[in-house]
């Protein structure tokens, strides 16, 4: 039978470490504290187009002939009862404990009261009832909060105090959550955008959702589903986000009964299999997708699919957050996250890129899939340099690995074959090993075993990549490395392999997008800050590629290759046409800066004097008008020039290796020197 991820397939679900309202990067308007009193509402009514009844979702309550409809009835399709009108008022004692001030809201399972709890040091709290306590769902829906949430302890989650009844009615008291919907938030900015959509920034909706998806996770480690996670049920209060209305909560281990939850966030397979953690997720997807596009047709058109890109400005723009948004819904549940850890780590990653673009800083991070990026190459794209995927921790043979010495690929491909247990670390590493080796029917026959015991095993997609660069076939690799993409949508390692893939493949256009993404994210990845200096360099873009050359921090190893490939490119020895003089000086002081010594200043210096004394004779050095600028404090005129440049072909000379390389540089230096009469 086909693996299933619920049963038998694999995931590691790192642990995200969020929760910060935010997550440190993003800064939330925030919600100014509101007297609980002042929220109470005048005259509660339930508006005619969104009364139903509560077993067959039939309207219920409406105008006929221009007389009002009953806010109390029978339902005309199915016989059971139907109120809307409260049925509690102020000043009305439930429980012998909870002073009625009026009604807040109305819910999809009733109203919601405010009121006072007179033992308590008159805290305020919230009492939800049933839209109809004959309901067998509601009432069953209730007694769930009662049996499952009143030990949910966490800070993003409402807390439970108590279920009370009321007149055969039953009521659920919880913490008053002062605050705001997200739902009343998106309100908010559209009536301040005269009627008009005006979504969320991309930022803060997905820093939303990273506040929230701990409280998800603890959820479900406990056991239990959400199951109606929307923009309703999330309040932001003056310092944190809270998860409210836990009515649709459902046991996970439990078969599926009445599943509450609302069209357009629900999953497809609900009605069939039920819910599940995938399909809690789904929700947070959905919510995510409503609250930063203007998301028309979620409940029909789209209900459970995303808008096409190329429709989408903010897509176009994050193509990241569409990537995760369409893991997050993927038709089948097998292929969506599969713990809000995993999701939140992707989401994460994705915030970063959203934020450096357009904060326009780096937002570097450690990732828990991959190892740390190598150090770039200025001159080449080299596959070699990728990071690699990381060893799990809980798998049985990750000690053993751990012992396991660099060497000769045929020394290595004898120690694995020799390991005590064969698990798939052992096979990704054997198989890494094999592209080494070039072993590439070993490689493929090795992978698609893996792939075979787990078909959601994108590493085994990742080495595949790499094998078909090494080949090098660098279309292969694209499908490869965007499968790897589709399943971890945060992650840069993907998207730099990607952009290594189109520069081997004669696409500097494409290539550069990619090193963009993963250069101005994180310029610890100095393999794309180099990668986009080719590219823009090949376009004839010498500022571009200057730009992309000081993205490598001063704190990596790769700074000093940076700075050197910048005074070459500045020289004119990188493409991108002649020199100017600016471009000349500024190279100068670049290299002053660098106080290197030895060969490499001398050669350093060598170019850039050439490149002075070429600029001389096309006549683009001044010579009247004042003193000529200088380079190296040398002036930018011939007879200075070729002084100098005669004196470095010499020193030169001293640490060429072979007396070949010596008589050329001499003869160098005579060809230069400048021509004397006596």
């Amino acid at each position: 039978p086909q693996p299933s991820r619920r049963t038998g397939g694999t995931t590691r679900t790192p642990t995200s470490g969020r929760g910060r309202l935010g997550a440190g990067l993003v800064e939330i308007p925030a919600v100014p504290f509101r007297d609980p009193a002042s929220a109470v509402m005048a005259d509660p009514a339930v508006s005619e187009n969104r009364r139903f009844c509560s077993r067959c979702e039939a309207p219920v309550g409406r105008k006929r002939d221009g007389v009002p409809g009953r806010t109390e009835g029978f339902c005309r399709k199915c016989g059971a009862p139907f109120s809307f009108a409260p049925k509690l008022g102020a000043g009305d004692i439930v429980g012998g404990q909870y002073e009625v001030s009026g009604c807040l809201a109305h819910g999809g399972m009733g109203w919601i009261y405010l009121a006072k709890d007179r033992n308590v040091s008159a805290r305020w709290v919230v009492l939800k009832g049933l839209l109809d306590a004959a309901d067998g769902d509601a009432m069953a829906a209730a007694l769930a909060e009662r049996r499952f949430l009143a030990e949910v302890e966490h800070p993003n989650v409402v807390k439970i105090f108590n279920f009370v009844e009321h007149d055969a009615s039953g009521y659920i008291v919880m913490e008053y959550v002062g605050g705001i919907s997200l739902k009343q938030i998106l309100a908010n900015r559209r009536a301040a955008n005269a009627g008009q959509p005006d979504p969320l920034p991309a930022a803060q909706a997905i820093a939303y959702m990273l506040e929230i998806l701990p409280a998800l996770g603890y959820l479900h480690q406990l056991g239990l589903l959400f199951c109606d996670f929307k923009v309703d049920n999330v309040i932001q209060t003056q310092h944190a986000l809270k998860l409210i209305d836990l009515g649709g909560v459902y046991p996970i281990e439990e078969p599926p009964t009445a599943v509450f939850g609302t069209v357009g966030y629900q999953a497809p397979e609900i009605a069939a299999s039920g819910p599940s953690i995938s399909s809690d997720l789904f929700t947070v997807a959905r919510t995510l997708a409503i609250l930063c596009i203007d998301f028309q047709g979620y409940q029909s058109t789209h209900r459970f699919t995303l808008p096409e890109p190329d429709t989408v400005r903010l897509f176009g723009r994050f193509d990241s957050l569409y990537r995760f948004l369409s893991k997050a819904t993927a038709p089948a549940a097998d292929d969506r996250f599969q713990s809000a850890d995993e999701m939140a780590a992707q989401l994460h990653g994705v915030l970063r890129e959203v934020v450096a673009a357009e904060q326009g800083r780096p937002i570097p991070g450690a990732s828990t899939l991959f190892t740390e990026a190598l150090r770039g190459r200025p001159e080449a794209p080299d596959w070699r340099r990728l990071p690699r995927p990381q060893v799990g921790s809980d798998d049985p043979a990750a000690g053993f690995l751990a012992t396991v010495r660099a060497g000769a690929p045929e020394h290595l491909i004898a120690q694995l074959r020799e390991a005590p247990e064969r698990t798939v670390e052992v096979d990704l590493r054997l198989a890494a090993t094999m592209i080494e080796a070039a072993e590439w029917n070993q490689v493929e026959s090795l992978l698609a075993e893996i792939e075979a015991g787990d078909p959601w095993e994108w590493r085994a997609a990742w080495y595949r990549g790499v094998a078909a660069l090494a080949r090098p076939e660098p279309e292969q690799a694209e499908a490869s490395f965007t499968a790897v993409y589709r399943s971890v949508p945060g992650e840069l390692a993907p998207k730099l392999a990607l952009g290594v893939t189109f520069e081997y493949a004669g696409r500097p256009d494409d290539a550069a997008a990619w090193y963009e993404v993963v250069s101005r994210t994180d310029p610890g990845y100095t393999s794309a800050a180099f990668g986009l200096a080719r590219c823009r360099l090949a376009a004839g873009d010498r500022d571009g590629g200057l730009a992309a050359y000081d993205r490598v921090p001063d704190t990596s190893s790769a700074h000093l290759d940076a700075q050197i490939a910048a005074i070459r490119c500045l020289s004119g020895r990188a493409g991108a046409g002649e020199p100017s003089v600016a471009e000349l000086m500024a190279a100068g002081t670049r290299l002053e800066a660098l106080a290197l010594e030895g060969e490499l200043e001398l050669r350093l210096t060598a170019g850039l004097l050439e490149a002075g004394l070429a600029l001389t004779a096309r006549g683009g050095a001044p010579t009247a008008g004042g003193r000529p600028p200088e380079i190296l404090g040398s002036r930018l005129a011939e007879q200075p020039l070729r002084v100098r440049l005669e004196r470095t072909y010499r020193a030169l000379a001293r640490y060429a290796p072979t007396s070949a390389e010596r008589y050329r540089l001499v003869d160098q230096a005579n060809r230069v020197r400048p021509r004397t009469w006596t």
